[in-house]
């Protein structure tokens, strides 16, 4: 997939610390995997994935205000985040898992809600999309809603694949590009990133992690781009469910995140192309004779006008689990980028990116681009 015409270029990344941490009952599972925003004022708007008892997701957002283009200070730090209040409880029928048990009381099963946000403002629409994963009994589904201010946010529905492109149904990692774009097919489209997550049942006596390792890469879970024509929604918003094309990008065949990859932050757009902070997962043997996962961040830039081509992937991963917050959490060993934000006042090609430590805590770095 990949096709690296860019030569030279380097990456620092700098460690921030934490910016939030679990705070009451809806968020005694961690706070995690936040997506990153500027609201109309140029704000900026963290909505999280809070997760309460019983692996029930909210997506809670904060504020942070900024003046001219950077945060605004307040005796020489950054002002903090405040919170503003939930962008979207599970309500919908795709977002729940509950059934009435034998006692004629309706309980929860196995977790349920609405995680893992990814937001863009789309010019075109004047809107900002929400990509989101809906947790309910069919298991996980991109969702989508919509947003003219950024704070009040009104559902759409579950994206829609074709069944004749053969691709899992489980679904995560949706991430909308903010600019329209001509499709492989020569359609004025929309795109966005998304990762089906195929089952690989054992076989060979082989279990789950070794037969999906042993499966061809393009088997395994990878970063794709679905494309969704323009026309038809700017009649009617909800025709932004409705996928036509969607094409690989990304294969697990890097030396690093071998056992799957997917989309992370919101693409940005760089003269080089477009910028996206994607994870990889890499699976280790431990001491104690079972497989250990580690989720790291990567780079990749693609093409400005061909989305699905590649001129750049990290080669090894941009930053991995080091700290204590990024090593011991609720999943262990996991940094997972998701939220990013240009910083100009602080120099050419750097941004904040945002992240969840180890499915519990919100961590901040800075990564700043040479080429």
């Amino acid at each position: 997939m990949q096709n690296s015409n860019i030569t030279g270029l380097t990456t620092k990344i700098e460690r921030l610390g934490v910016v939030a941490a679990p705070n009451g009952r809806y968020q005694a599972e961690g706070v995690l995997n936040p997506a990153i925003y500027q609201d109309r004022k140029g704000n900026l708007v963290m909505m999280m994935r809070s997760v309460a008892h019983g692996n029930q997701s909210r997506l809670e957002m904060l504020r942070q205000p900024w003046l001219d283009g950077k945060p605004l200070m307040v005796d020489g730090v950054e002002a903090p985040f405040e919170r503003v209040g939930f962008a979207l409880v599970p309500q919908s029928r795709y977002e729940r898992r509950r059934r009435v048990n034998a006692q004629g009381v309706s309980e929860m099963v196995g977790g349920e809600g609405c995680e893992d946000p990814r937001v863009t403002f789309v010019p075109v629409l004047d809107c900002y999309l929400l990509c989101y994963t809906a947790f309910g009994f069919d298991g996980p589904r991109i969702a989508v809603a919509m947003s003219r201010d950024g704070y009040k946010w009104q559902r759409l529905g579950l994206l829609r694949i074709p069944d004749e492109f053969g691709l899992a149904k489980d679904d995560k990692d949706a991430a909308f590009f903010p600019d329209v774009v001509l499709s492989p097919d020569k359609t004025l489209s929309l795109a966005l990133l998304h990762r089906p997550m195929p089952n690989l049942a054992p076989a060979d006596g082989l279990d789950a992690v070794q037969t999906t390792l042993k499966a061809a890469p393009s088997k395994r879970q990878c970063v794709r781009i679905a494309y969704i024509p323009l026309a038809p929604v700017l009649e009617d918003i909800r025709n932004v469910l409705a996928v036509a094309e969607s094409r690989v990008v990304l294969e697990p065949t890097l030396p690093w995140g071998h056992f799957k990859v997917g989309g992370g932050t919101a693409p940005i757009r760089l003269q080089q192309g477009w910028l996206e902070i994607f994870h990889g997962v890499d699976q280790f043997m431990g001491e104690d004779g079972k497989y250990h996962s580690r989720y790291a961040g990567g780079l990749m830039i693609h093409d400005l006008n061909d989305l699905h081509k590649l001129h750049y992937v990290s080669p090894e991963p941009l930053f991995k689990p080091e700290t204590k917050e990024e090593l011991e959490g609720i999943v262990n060993n996991v940094v997972f980028p998701t939220g990013i934000v240009a910083r100009p006042d602080l120099g050419e090609n750097v941004f904040d990116i945002y992240y969840g430590m180890a499915d519990r805590l919100i961590g901040r770095c800075r990564l700043t681009i040479t080429f």
